[in-house]
């Protein structure tokens, strides 16, 4: 406890303060204070977000690019300025190589179908980890069903961790695409993708990092990491549901055709031919999420204030407490056991459905997830039906994770 309280004073984290700019924090569940512990799956929203969001509507609601208007051009002001921003967020060169999707999910899908698809042959190979969220695989699953591709996916070990050398082994001159997540939304694995980057850049085979869970937590350089495509949501960084980014280099967003069709990406339509745009808008077809894109900005600009690196820090803090408050549960089973985590604990109970104790937590206000987290490869690599998971947040406190033990104390009192 000493090590943790005297890294809570290094960076001089003012939590109660952070807590003051999400509304939601308020509020009470069950006539129980909320203690919110599911920011793996979607975090709440500072004040700076909502206002963003209500200003758009409120003062300059209007469609972007196409008008001469007045609100017309302060919308397209506003909605580039947030890919801008984005590209700075993540350390993009240019915000060119910046694509607005629906999210994590949709970004993928979009590098399956308008990069890897028209490359792939019957008999290729996409390489995938043993711990990635379905949204991960399922994208690849398709487009490998359709071309008669295969499937190669990286063994990892009882402690959460890729296996290295297993990993390079399936590489190949067959080898079309790496997709690996950054982090796992079950165990907090953090992995190598330098080294995985690196190895790929030996073989010319490209490479997505699926950054849902590391772009919330930790400071990210895509030039640095040298990747070819970045894909995360929105509403993990503190933004709007709804808004993602996709970050690819500019060399394949040049040479990438769109695969959904629709205005706003178009140079020239006759009913013989049409010809697309240059840069990122040639893959944001129809009206985008304007709201979303305006409130995603204010989500990065809230976060720089605060710092990634103090994010991590403290959520670093946050998860070597709840770990040492573990031991006190010896029949608790820890999925993923990796020293290299990010802010996520996932754990099971011989003969106790993690339903049950979501349930039940709930009754005490607390809010954590329940289920396969999809990553069911996962839970069957681990013989478990589901896990409960607790993962953390800007705003969680060593007090809400003292009320949560607690609370598991009488809920498995409750269940046994």
């Amino acid at each position: 406890m000493q090590n943790i309280e005297s890294s809570k004073k290094v960076f001089e984290f003012d939590v109660e303060k952070i807590r003051n700019d999400f509304p939601i924090l308020e509020r009470e569940v069950n006539n129980k204070k909320l203690v919110y512990l599911d920011n793996a799956a979607t975090v709440q929203k500072p004040q700076a977000v909502i206002d963003a969001i209500s200003n758009y509507y409120k003062l300059y609601n209007s469609n972007v690019h196409r008008g001469v208007h007045t609100l017309s051009q302060e919308a397209s002001h506003h909605y580039e300025q947030a890919r801008i921003k984005a590209a700075a967020f993540i350390g993009a060169k240019s915000a060119q190589e910046i694509i607005f999707t629906k999210g994590t999910t949709d970004g993928i899908n979009l590098v399956a179908q308008s990069f890897v698809k028209p490359r792939l042959q019957k008999g290729n190979e996409i390489v995938l980890t043993m711990m990635e969220h379905h949204s991960n695989i399922i994208p690849w699953q398709m487009i490998a069903q359709e071309k008669d591709a295969v499937l190669k996916i990286a063994p990892i070990s009882e402690s959460g961790e890729l296996v290295m050398d297993e990993f390079e082994k399936l590489i190949s001159k067959q080898t079309k695409i790496i997709a690996v997540t950054h982090v796992s939304n079950t165990m907090g694995t953090i992995n190598n993708v330098s080294k995985i980057i690196e190895i790929a850049k030996q073989n010319s085979i490209p490479v997505l990092i699926d950054g849902a869970q590391s772009a919330p937590h930790m400071q990210v350089d895509v030039a640095s990491m040298d990747c070819d495509f970045y894909v995360f949501s929105g509403h993990k960084v503190y933004g709007p549901t709804g808004i993602g980014v996709l970050y690819a280099k500019e060399e394949h967003i040049n040479s990438m055709q769109p695969y959904q069709g629709g205005g706003g990406i178009i140079s020239t339509v006759t009913f013989n031919k049409t010809t697309y745009v240059q840069g990122p808008l040639k893959f944001e077809a129809g009206t985008p999420n304007i709201e979303g894109a305006i409130g995603l900005a204010a989500a990065f600009d809230y976060c720089n204030s605060v710092g990634m690196e103090t994010i991590f820090e403290h959520e670093t803090m946050l998860l070597k407490y709840a770990n040492s408050q573990f031991k006190n549960f010896p029949q608790v089973k820890i999925i993923g056991t990796t020293e290299h985590k990010a802010g996520v604990i996932s754990f099971a109970l011989e003969n106790i459905h993690p339903f049950d104790i979501g349930t039940l937590l709930d009754k005490f206000g607390i809010a954590v997830r329940t289920g396969h987290h999809c990553t069911q490869p996962l839970m069957n690599f681990f013989n478990v039906p589901g896990t409960t998971r607790m993962s953390f947040g800007i705003y969680n406190t060593t007090q809400e994770i003292d009320y949560f033990f607690g609370a598991l104390e009488k809920v498995l009192r409750m269940l046994s």
